[in-house]
């Protein structure tokens, strides 16, 4: 059996063997220089060629320096950029000034005054009026997605001062922003719009 698979080797058509090496005209030294640039360079990515330059390296380290050398080198570096930061925002200022934009940066608003503004005005369903001069209120917000255009509901609670007890469970109220009464409560008792049924 053995020699059926020697045979059936040996039928096979010697084209399919490697030619040898030694069938090639040696190279002459003008052969490699001839060669270079067909063969396109080895590409490396970016990684592996700094992780061979870093390998190549002669391993010799910068001196040994003191704390206070490094410090002055980081006060160094620091006043170069401060220095760099510095003209190019006068860049930008005379470019400004060159394009008419004589008011330079927007001015911010002024601070507002103790009681300045207009206190926020929210509009829920009492579902808590168990507490003292407090309530609790739901305060239902439905909008629809940003993306997926459904409809989302969701909902919030505010602890409310409600200095005569005068709304129940179930009654829809408008109540507005005050100071902070107690640690919760940030919200004032307007009206009641209607009544529970």
């Amino acid at each position: 059996m053995a020699d059926e698979q020697n045979d059936t080797r040996n039928d096979q058509p010697e084209a399919s063997t490697p030619a040898e090496p030694a069938a090639e005209p040696a190279p002459t030294e003008t052969a490699p220089a001839d060669r270079a640039p067909v063969e396109p360079a080895e590409q490396l990515p970016p990684k592996e060629r700094r992780r061979r330059a870093r390998s190549a390296h002669s391993g010799q380290a910068r001196p040994a320096r003191s704390p206070k050398e490094r410090a002055a080198e980081r006060g160094e570096a620091r006043r170069k950029k401060a220095v760099a930061r510095r003209s190019w925002r006068q860049r930008q200022r005379e470019r400004r000034r060159a394009a008419g934009d004589t008011a330079g940066p927007a001015v911010t608003a002024p601070v507002a005054e103790e009681g300045g503004g207009r206190p926020r005005v929210r509009q829920g369903v009492v579902v808590s009026d168990k507490a003292q001069k407090t309530i609790t209120i739901r305060i239902d917000v439905t909008r629809r997605h940003r993306t997926y255009k459904k409809i989302v509901r969701s909902s919030s609670t505010l602890h409310v001062h409600d200095e005569r007890d005068e709304a129940h469970e179930g009654d829809t109220v408008r109540v507005v922003e005050s100071r902070p009464l107690s640690a919760r409560k940030r919200w004032r008792l307007v009206e009641v719009l209607e009544r529970a049924r």
